[in-house]
């Protein structure tokens, strides 16, 4: 049974103010959802990763409890940079295996309903983590909310209660966001990041 958001919010509170243990008791209480988050990105990896899903768990805590402890709004932002944190993971051992690999014919991607979810290379992995730090440095907003939809796997719903936005709002910055990436990382000719984000 998950645990009250009362209770996480607590905890939250708890290991920002440096409560002794609240930070096991956190992991204790979201240990479900995050082994979810990371079979949910596992299950986007080709077959035969040789991280598993618990491991990612680990690292991607290691990554959270052993750096600066956010300001955590919640469950939902807790989850959304836990995501982030089990991204990076996989991202870094992507560049590792493609360290090499990358030459003049990678081929570029393109940003669909059918990406998100599914299996993809070490490759598009990269594009896709180069593409979002691109938009980041645009509108860290925009880019925030297309991480928590493609990488936490969170409905608009609830990213908007996450980062407390009205729910239309957070539906545009989706939408913003998503054509944004799709003409990206898509075959066609580059133009001015800044334009795309315009309209």
């Amino acid at each position: 049974m998950d645990p009250a958001p009362h209770d996480v919010t607590r905890l939250l509170h708890g290991m920002r103010a440096g409560e002794q243990g609240a930070a096991d008791l956190l992991f204790d209480a979201l240990r479900d959802e995050l082994a979810r988050l990371a079979e949910r990105q596992m299950s986007a990896q080709r077959p035969g990763h040789t991280l598993q899903p618990t491991a990612l768990v680990n690292e991607a805590w290691l990554r959270l409890a052993g750096g600066e402890v956010a300001e955590f709004e919640g469950r939902g932002h807790f989850l959304a940079v836990a995501a982030r944190a089990m991204r990076s993971v996989l991202v870094d051992g992507a560049r590792r295996r493609q360290a090499e690999k990358r030459g003049p014919d990678a081929r570029r991607v393109t940003l669909c309903d059918e990406l998100i979810g599914a299996p993809v290379s070490a490759e598009v992995l990269l594009e896709l983590e180069d593409a979002l730090d691109k938009l980041g440095r645009l509108d860290p907003e925009l880019a925030r909310v297309a991480e928590m939809r493609i990488f936490a796997g969170l409905s608009c719903a609830d990213v908007a209660l996450a980062t407390d936005k009205p729910l239309r709002s957070t539906e545009r910055a989706w939408a913003t966001a998503r054509a944004w990436l799709q003409r990206a990382l898509g075959p066609d000719e580059p133009q001015a990041e800044e334009d795309a984000l315009g309209s």
